[in-house]
């Protein structure tokens, strides 16, 4: 067997390291002997679910300044490591760095470069040539892949979109009036539901003046938010703000965030900037019609009109509006809904799992 390590900087729940746990059942390991490695301590939400898995798991506790260059060194030599696939810019410029011209490169990009702090940025660019494959998770995320203007000359790897997505036997419907019971929802309130931790990219705050214009529209309009970060205090604090206390359910994190989305009619996404939210495709795939901003890669997952509606960022007035006129059309949410089932079914992990292990046949043939 061919030894291959998937690396990032944290496995914490996100959306990029729920990907590994959701492709973890799928991997061949008659062909290639898998372990993960990660980088931060005390981001370990995920780990107990891919040892349970049977999957080794190291953390190189990069918490700790540079040292976690010369613990992957010894790890890739140790365990006869021949691919480093790498899933966080960071990582992937170490990776790069630390291991020997011999292990084959595999990076996935989650997303777009025009976003990284300028040392990330620097970090990632001075070492990308080394990648022998990288995989982009949107067509977007992919375009944004641009050495800058002095430094075209250098060679670009082979680049790729890869759409991933959902593992089919992790999805069930669930009930509906089982969680908002536990939430103190009425069954009868219209609910917006979304699933984003609370990040500056997630924008949040514009969610908030959204939700502020619909329950003025619709005062028994109800919205749950799930998730958890840093910005979740200030975002508590808006609410206040803006009266929405009695309108808006802080669910905090949940490991059925899935049936929290069952549970509601819509679902939303305020974000800034995406490179693909599976959270969206999550709630597509229980048939729920989303309003999302139009940003990264949710364009090439929802068609406007069809499974859902598209909006500007940082508009609160659009995606009010876009949120108003599915909870006045309940006809047409069912009609968007059972539309964003059918997509769903094209982001499916396990394709995604076959295609990397593809490229890793080849580049260790």
């Amino acid at each position: 067997m061919r030894g291959v390590l998937i690396l990032i900087k944290g496995l914490g729940r996100g959306g990029a390291e729920q990907l590994l746990v959701s492709g973890a059942p799928y991997l061949d390991r008659e062909r290639f002997r898998y372990q993960f490695a990660y980088l931060l301590p005390w981001k370990d939400g995920l780990v107990g679910e891919l040892v349970g898995a049977g999957f080794p798991v190291h953390c190189l506790d990069g918490a700790r300044g540079a040292g976690w260059l010369g613990r992957l060194r010894a790890l890739i030599r140790r365990e006869g490591v021949e691919l480093v696939h790498a899933h966080s810019p960071v990582a992937a410029a170490g990776a790069r760095t630390a291991a020997g011209r011999g292990t084959r490169q595999v990076y996935t990009e989650h997303n777009l470069w025009s976003r990284y702090h300028p040392a990330t940025f620097a970090a990632n660019l001075a070492t990308f040539p080394r990648n022998h494959h990288v995989f982009a998770v949107s067509d977007m995320v992919r375009a944004s892949i641009r050495y800058p203007g002095p430094l075209r000359r250098l060679p670009m790897p082979p680049v790729e979109t890869l759409h991933h997505g959902l593992d089919p036997a992790a999805l069930a419907t669930e009930e509906r009036d089982g969680a908002r019971g536990e939430l103190a929802i009425p069954h009868e309130a219209p609910l917006v539901a979304t699933v984003a931790n609370f990040k500056a990219a997630k924008d949040h705050a514009t969610l908030l003046r959204a939700a502020a214009r619909v329950v003025e529209a619709v005062p028994a309009a109800h919205f749950l938010l799930v998730g958890q970060g840093p910005l979740e205090a200030d975002t508590r604090r808006l609410a206040g703000d803006l009266g929405l206390d009695g309108s808006v359910t802080f669910a905090g994190f949940r490991t059925d965030a899935r049936r929290l989305i069952a549970a509601s009619d819509l679902f939303v996404l305020s974000s800034a900037y995406e490179g693909l939210p599976i959270a969206l495709i999550e709630a597509m795939a229980l048939a729920r019609p989303a309003v999302v901003t139009c940003v990264g890669g949710t364009p090439e997952v929802v068609t406007d009109g069809v499974e859902g509606l598209l909006v500007p960022p940082r508009d609160p007035t659009a995606l009010a509006r876009g949120v108003l006129r599915l909870l006045a059309d309940p006809g047409l949410r069912a009609r968007m809904g059972a539309a964003a089932a059918v997509r769903a079914r094209d982001f499916d992990i396990r394709k995604a799992v076959h295609r990397m292990e593809q490229v890793y046949t080849a580049l260790l043939t």
